[in-house]
């Protein structure tokens, strides 16, 4: 072979690969949506009023659904009342209880000296003590949610008449 024919193969061979590289290579051309096709359609038939409103109508039907989740799954921090908890997390000084609200709780474990054998996944009776702290957590209070309780359980006995057995802790001026 020559060498004016190794050169015609070889540019033979270099724009039949320019050839099949250019159709592999596909350009996509840009989408193009509804209003930018017809905008004149799309201005007609364009809902000023919701627009303006800034929401759709809401089906009572799906309103009362969302309202019975939000009673199901949200607590109210506002009032002083006692929840249950689920402990989250327990480090060496503090327990992380999730109460289904914003954020979780933090009680000191000093609160659970009675229950050594707390863990994970424990359910727990918790009051809000402080609605955010300085952290931005809810401070919750196991101690006086038990004296709560107690209180109640000493109510419902007294109302039922019911006997209470206990012991004298101390006397007072005005009892004991």
């Amino acid at each position: 072979m020559s060498e004016k024919e190794t050169k015609n193969a070889e540019v033979e061979t270099t724009e039949a690969a320019a050839v099949e590289t250019t159709e592999t290579q596909t350009v996509e051309t840009p989408k193009v949506s509804e209003s930018q096709a017809n905008p004149e359609k799309f201005l007609k038939d364009f809902n000023w009023h919701n627009y303006e409103e800034g929401i759709d109508p809401v089906d009572d039907k799906q309103l009362e659904e969302f309202e019975k989740l939000v009673a199901e799954n949200f607590v109210d921090t506002l009032n002083d009342e006692v929840v249950e908890g689920e402990v989250i997390h327990i480090s060496d000084r503090d327990a992380i209880i999730d109460i289904n609200a914003k954020s979780e709780g933090v009680i000191s474990l000093n609160e659970f000296r009675y229950n050594p054998d707390l863990k994970v996944g424990d359910k727990v009776e918790v009051l809000i003590d402080v609605r955010e702290d300085a952290t931005g957590q809810l401070v919750l209070s196991h101690r006086k949610a038990r004296v709560i309780k107690a209180w109640d359980r000493v109510n419902n006995a007294h109302d039922t008449g019911e006997i209470v057995n206990g012991f004298v802790k101390c006397r007072t001026k005005g009892g004991m």
